[in-house]
């Protein structure tokens, strides 16, 4: 059985048989990090941008955020010892599902939003598929650190 990651959640590991999963990224991130010494790893689902949106909600589930969903998945994989500077960043997600004619573009702001996050910590991203307008399905292997997308019943490796 998968781990399975919903929106605005985080789920980490250090059991080479598992594999960890989030379904339907839309206009959210999902965010693998791996790393390859340690063996583990760990999935961040979030839906906004940033924590500043509101504070309060930020305290009861820091996952929704970038910032604080961050910070939460790095302290975990840090507790099982990975390391800031060996670990693999993967991204997805960030479509423009809704038609809002731009007006939000929440999936924009979220990508823009991680990359700069992970920039501030020093981590450089390994792959990624995200914008367009399909939802995605993001799966990471703790075995290998293997990520994979699936698409309109397509599956390949990130």
């Amino acid at each position: 059985m998968p781990i399975i990651v919903n929106v605005s959640d985080a789920r980490s590991s250090a059991n080479p048989s598992e594999q960890i999963v989030t379904y339907s990224l839309g206009s959210c991130i999902g965010v693998t990090l791996y790393d390859p010494v340690a063996k583990c790893g760990g999935m961040l689902h979030y839906q906004l941008p940033t924590s500043t949106l509101d504070a309060s909600r930020a305290k009861e589930n820091p996952c929704m955020f970038a910032d604080t969903g961050m910070a939460y998945l790095l302290n975990e994989l840090s507790a099982m010892g990975a390391q800031k500077k060996r670990l693999k960043v993967k991204l997805a997600g960030g479509a423009e599902i809704l038609n809002d004619s731009g007006l939000f573009s929440i999936g924009k702001r979220n990508h823009t939003a991680i990359r700069k996050i992970l920039w501030q910590h020093g981590l450089m991203i390994s792959a990624e598929d995200v914008g367009g307008k399909e939802p995605r399905t993001l799966y990471l292997h703790i075995a290998d650190g293997k990520a994979e997308i699936k698409t309109k019943g397509q599956t390949t490796n990130l």
